[in-house]
């Protein structure tokens, strides 16, 4: 069981650590902080003539550096990709003329995907046969989901 809350520890804690690091190296100030290091580099050349130390310093530093950020950025990208599923599934969930089908879809395997891409590529075929730019969604019909939508609610509530 303490395993199992060091564990999670550690993970809750990196989760800190990615999402403040990438929010800050994403910043205008590190970009220049950056910048600034890569200029002090070029400009100690000559002092160090150019020499292989000198060259090796800005490579093992670059390197070392582009590694940790992999697994950091990779965190948060996990994570912000996770939520927007469930964002994306609750929209779905919400919509009575969503398909749930497509909730998790993102779990299917890549034929099933592909099964679906060509269900959704003929839908747009379809949709390009109209001439009406008005004939799949119109702002009529918008409206008129918005307020069966509104009269649905309100028939809950009573």
């Amino acid at each position: 069981m303490k395993a199992g809350k060091k564990v999670k520890g550690i993970r809750l804690a990196f989760d800190h650590f990615a999402s403040k690091v990438t929010r800050m190296t994403g910043s205008p100030i590190a970009f220049f902080v950056a910048v600034l290091v890569i200029v002090v580099w070029a400009v100690t050349g000559p002092i160090f003539h150019y020499s292989d130390t000198w060259q090796l310093v800005i490579n093992t530093g670059t390197t070392i550096i582009t590694f940790l950020m992999v697994f950091v950025i990779q965190q948060s990208q996990n994570k912000d990709t996770i939520a927007l599923q469930i964002k994306l599934n609750e929209l779905i969930a919400c919509n009575e003329n969503a398909s749930n089908r497509l909730i998790d879809v993102e779990d299917l395997t890549e034929e099933e995907l592909e099964v679906l891409k060509k269900f959704y590529i003929k839908l747009s075929l379809l949709s390009k046969k109209e001439i009406d730019v008005k004939a799949s969604h119109s702002l009529e019909e918008a409206i008129e989901s918005h307020e069966q939508k509104s009269n649905i609610k309100k028939t809950r509530k009573k």
